[in-house]
């Protein structure tokens, strides 16, 4: 799921997280600057559905603005999890280090 917060206030008028912190906690939500920092520029880890219906009451929204389905990030079974890096991307640190036989360890590659 993509969070779709922003554009939906943008699209209702709201242009700042402090215009719509203010106007949910009129309606009875109140959430501290951290958390609305986080719902405003990030995708939230968890949000409880109460507090989903008053965002949706306030924005004048239905759910489905809110959160967006991506079905093409759902792993088929039996499906290998496939990562691709893209050209000048950092890679990823091996699991295993391999060692000198003196003790020393190698330079990194």
């Amino acid at each position: 799921m993509r969070w779709n917060l922003r554009l939906t206030a943008a699209n209702k008028g709201i242009w700042k997280a402090s215009e719509l912190q203010r106007s949910l906690a009129e309606h009875g939500l109140v959430i501290s600057a951290g958390k609305m920092s986080g719902l405003w520029s990030g995708q939230p880890v968890s949000l409880k559905l109460e507090d989903l219906d008053v965002i949706c009451v306030v924005l004048g929204c239905e759910i489905g603005d809110l959160l967006i389905p991506e079905p093409q990030k759902v792993r088929s079974p039996g499906e290998e999890n496939v990562t691709q890096t893209a050209v000048g991307a950092a890679r990823p640190v091996p699991a295993v280090v391999p060692k000198r036989r003196d003790g020393r360890s190698l330079p990194p590659a």
